[in-house]
């Protein structure tokens, strides 16, 4: 028997779920701009309550590990590697791309997931009609996605979207003469996450601590001279 607790704080939304051998017991999902540290902790112990379990009956922890929010990841990660240590059990980390596409109800004939960077540019994958990735996470301006998905998808002219940067994505590439059949969801879901991790994972086997992908430097940087006040 596998029980998973699956977390995502990675963009505008912060979701945790417990599932049982596939099933989930208990989850919610919630959007916010900010407040992922603040929430996360109380929705993991709601879940956990919701579903009559203790954290120290989990056999995985799984979380997204990007691209997204830099601070976001790291409330979800930060969490996750500690419940794991706390109960000596693995951690199993997945793109937040990956997940979303694990959302999008089929059958397409390939998959556009684009995500909002904050920024110009976006982070986006590309999937084929079997859900097999096309691509690794990158991050695009919008005029190279064209070429970009042309690149990795052949002669397919059809796509499904998902991710909050679908519009966007949506409007340079129907203007390229590519169609859009069909609209995943803006955001991953922890319950999409824990189905992942529950194929994804075998009981037993070792797991390198999830890290963070980080598809852009932060805009954030240290001072040169180190930050220090000058008098």
């Amino acid at each position: 028997m596998s029980r998973i607790l699956a977390l995502d704080t990675a963009t505008n939304a912060c979701s945790a779920a417990f599932s049982v051998d596939g099933t989930v017991q208990a989850a919610r999902h919630e959007l916010m701009v900010r407040g992922h540290a603040e929430r996360l902790m109380p929705m993991i112990a709601e879940v956990m309550a919701e579903a009559g379990a203790e954290p120290d009956t989990l056999d995985l922890i799984a979380v997204t590990v990007g691209p997204g929010a830099f601070t976001g990841l790291r409330v979800g990660l930060a969490a996750a590697r500690g419940l794991a240590l706390a109960g000596g059990i693995p951690a199993f980390g997945m793109t937040t791309t990956e997940v979303l596409a694990a959302g999008v109800a089929g059958p397409w004939n390939g998959l556009v997931v684009a995500l909002e960077s904050k920024r110009e540019d976006l982070f986006v994958q590309v999937f084929d009609a079997n859900g097999i990735r096309l691509s690794d996470p990158v991050a695009l301006v919008p005029a190279a996605l064209v070429d970009f998905v042309g690149e990795t998808s052949a002669d397919n002219r059809l796509f499904a979207l998902a991710g909050d940067g679908a519009a966007r994505a949506g409007d340079v590439l129907a203007a390229a003469g590519f169609e859009i059949d069909q609209r995943g969801p803006d955001y991953p879901d922890a319950r999409c996450l824990a189905a992942l991790a529950e194929t994804g994972w075998q009981p037993g086997q070792p797991l390198a601590a999830p890290a963070p992908l980080y598809l852009r430097p932060p805009d954030a940087v240290v001072p040169k001279d180190g930050g220090r006040l000058r008098l």
